[in-house]
Parts: structure tokens; C-alpha cells; sequence
């Protein structure tokens, strides 16, 4: 493989909502990302466990294991105590307890499902991976 060549950026995304999931599947995907997409923390934390994703999208409020429960878990894997999590808070909350929580268990930050068009979202995960 040519050295100047490097592997598509892995995004993890955790999102509940088929419509919304499906959606910025298809908007990651169609960026060069390569996304593997579940629709609850259990199956998001299943999916970190086999794998190091550079960046995981995190909707708070899911079934199974919600993103607080998620961010917990996460630090406990081995594939991820070396480095800060790449966690982004994928959400409609604004200004909620739950985020400065999750802000405090290791998130980067958060975006704002709402606020973001595709192609900011995109922009926004370029930043993100630099």
C-alpha cells in the first residue's frame, strides 16, 4: 500500500433513532468515513471492545446502556485507556446536567443534532480528527 495513502478515519456511531442513524450513516459514509452504526450503548460498547475507533458519536439518551453508563465503560477497555476518548456527545440536549457530566467523564464535547446541517457535521469531524 502507498505510504501517502492513509486509512479512512473509523467513526462509531451510537444513535438510537433509525431515521436519524441511517441518515448520518449515509452522510459519514458518502465523507470517506468508514461507520459502523448501532442503536444502543450495549451494541456501541460490543463494537468498542473489538476495535480502536477514531472518533465515536454518542447520542445520550439510548437503550440498554445510556451515554453516561457508556463513557464509564469505555475507560475500563483496554483499547482505549492509552488514549483520551474520542467521544462526541451526538445530542439534543442543551445545557443539561447530563452533559457536564459526560464533559467530566472524558468527552471532547458536544454537538447539537438540531444546530448542525450535514455538511457542518462533517466539518465539524474533520476538525475533530485534525
Amino acid at each position: 500500500m502507498d505510504d501517502n495513502v492513509s486509512e479512512p478515519k473509523r467513526i462509531l456511531l451510537a444513535e438510537d433513532d433509525a431515521a436519524t442513524r441511517e441518515l448520518y450513516e449515509e452522510i459519514l459514509t458518502n465523507a470517506g468515513f468508514v461507520v459502523n452504526a448501532v442503536s444502543d450503548g450495549e451494541e456501541a460498547l460490543n463494537a468498542a471492545r473489538e476495535k480502536k475507533y477514531d472518533l465515536i458519536l454518542l447520542d445520550m439518551m439510548m437503550p440498554k446502556v445510556n451515554g453516561l453508563s457508556f463513557l464509564i465503560e469505555l475507560k475500563k477497555l483496554p483499547l482505549y485507556q492509552s488514549d483520551p476518548e474520542p467521544v462526541v456527545l451526538f445530542t439534543n440536549l442543551m445545557h443539561d446536567p447530563v452533559i457536564a457530566e459526560a464533559l467530566r467523564l472524558g468527552a471532547k464535547t458536544y454537538l447539537i443534532k438540531s444546530e448542525l446541517s450535514p455538511s457542518q457535521l462533517v466539518d465539524r469531524i474533520h476538525y475533530f480528527l485534525g
